[in-house]
C-alpha cells in the first residue's frame, strides 16, 4: 500500500520560514518524480514545484522561485519543501505527490499518488 504523509505545516508570520516533509512508503521512491502542490479554500489545486528522480533537477511555480526549495533524500524515501520569506498568499493545504512521468511535470493528472496534505497559514 502506497502512503505519502506530509508534516511540518503550521502558522507562521509573513517573512518567516517553514520546512515541510513528505514521508513515503510502499513505492520504489527513486523511480518517482516528486511534486508539491497547494490548495487554498475555494481554489483549484496548483503546482508549487517538483524534483527529478535523482534530485538534480527542480522546477518551480514562478511566484515561489527564489523563496522555496525542494529537496529529496532517496535513502530515507522522503521529499522536503523549504519555504522562506513566506507571504499570506502562500496560505493553503500543501500536498506532496508522486509521478512516473518521464520528466518533471506541473500537471496534477501526471501524479499517481497523493498525500492528505498539511495546513500552512501565513499571517500578515
Amino acid at each position: 500500500q502506497v502512503q505519502l504523509v506530509e508534516s511540518g505545516g503550521g502558522l507562521v508570520q509573513a517573512g518567516g520560514s517553514l520546512r515541510l516533509s513528505c514521508a513515503t512508503s510502499g513505492l520504489t521512491f527513486n523511480a518517482y518524480i516528486m511534486g508539491w502542490f497547494r490548495q487554498a479554500p475555494g481554489q483549484e489545486r496548483e503546482f508549487v514545484g517538483s524534483i527529478s528522480r535523482g534530485g538534480v533537477s527542480t522546477y518551480y511555480k514562478d511566484s515561489v522561485k527564489g523563496r522555496f526549495t525542494i529537496s529529496r533524500d532517496n535513502a530515507k524515501n522522503a521529499v522536503y519543501l523549504q519555504m522562506n520569506d513566506m507571504r499570506p498568499d502562500d496560505t493553503a493545504v500543501y500536498l506532496c505527490a508522486a509521478s512516473l512521468s518521464r520528466t518533471t511535470t506541473p500537471r496534477p493528472s501526471d501524479y499517481a499518488y497523493w498525500g492528505q496534505g498539511t495546513q500552512v497559514t501565513v499571517s500578515s
